[in-house]
């Protein structure tokens, strides 16, 4: 698993993960739609089918900069603040078809795909709504979405390891 200042890359040497091409190029229009802020959202699902329905959520990060810039230094072009009327609607919805929250998404605009430590900090609070979700990021380079990637909790590893996205069926 490697690491660069206390980011997580995608470790090559892991099978990449197959996510169905429709899932991917909803995220990936959300993705360059939101720049030059970093967009997110949720994907539901069921283990057997993890990647089944993509929910974009509003990003309240610089709405939260603007009203409390001390607590909140970063806007929306360099972090996510999922708003919680979207995750909760969408958590409520996933549980009535029998599905649950797999993944949470997010862009990073001008940057790569690599799990930050501001990404580890919100994934590991105690709060964290979806403690078993993955959790995809997507590079927005020039408007083009360029890498995806995705980060996962694997049996038997302490942090996050990160392994590539390939178009699924």
């Amino acid at each position: 698993m490697p690491a660069v200042r206390g980011r997580i890359e995608v470790d090559p040497d892991l099978e990449p993960v197959p996510v169905p091409a429709a899932i991917l190029n909803e995220v990936f229009a959300h993705a360059r739609e939101a720049e030059p802020e970093e967009c997110c959202g949720l994907i539901t699902g069921a283990d057997a089918a993890p990647f089944l329905r993509v929910v974009r959520c509003r990003n309240e990060m610089t709405r939260q900069h603007q009203l409390d810039p001390a607590s909140y230094p970063r806007d929306g072009t360099q972090g996510f603040y999922m708003n919680e009327q979207d995750y909760l609607r969408a958590e409520d919805e996933a549980v009535a078809r029998g599905e649950r929250i797999t993944c949470v998404y997010h862009s990073h605009v001008e940057a790569g795909a690599y799990f930050s430590e501001m990404d580890q900090d919100f994934a590991d609070q105690p709060l964290f709504p979806f403690p078993r979700a993955d959790h995809l990021v997507v590079a927005v380079v020039a408007g083009k979405v360029v890498d995806p990637a995705i980060f996962r909790r694997e049996p038997g590893v302490a942090r996050f390891v990160g392994r590539s996205v390939v178009h699924g069926a």
